[in-house]
């Protein structure tokens, strides 16, 4: 009778607390101020936007997807949703604040200051991500 009740009492708080942890709010990932107001130093130009397309195939594509919804074929192994970069909550970040996210990372998207050590190669990749509109 005793380990009947543990079970049940066991049972019903790992479902609550599963419950309640699905519920919480994601913290909202805000760059700094100084990142916030910095502008991309490269113009958008046909030889950023290839080299920034083939950065994305080679470093953001298995998570993001081809085009930015989010739907690459590492993205169910992830615990964090990659994101849809085609809507406007990715589209009207500054270019700063999307610097800062891919240099340091968060969750399950790893920081990028090793892999892509050139800020050009970030800005590079960036300018191409504004292409990912609907």
């Amino acid at each position: 009778m005793k380990t009947t009740l543990f079970t049940t009492i066991s049972i019903i708080l790992l479902t609550s607390s599963a419950f309640v942890s699905l519920q919480q709010p994601k913290t909202p990932w805000l760059a700094p101020d100084k990142f916030i107001k910095t502008a991309n130093p490269l113009k958008s130009d046909a030889s950023s936007l290839k080299e920034g397309k083939e950065l994305w195939g080679k470093h953001c594509q298995s998570c993001h997807g081809k085009t930015g919804l989010g739907d690459g074929p590492k993205a169910e192994q992830l615990k964090t949703e990659p994101g849809n970069f085609t809507l406007p909550a990715t589209q009207q970040q500054t270019d700063g604040s999307l610097f800062y996210k891919i240099s340091e990372g968060r969750d399950d998207m790893p920081s990028f200051k090793k892999k892509l050590p050139e800020a050009e190669d970030i800005w590079n990749t960036i300018n191409y991500m504004r292409t990912l509109k609907k």
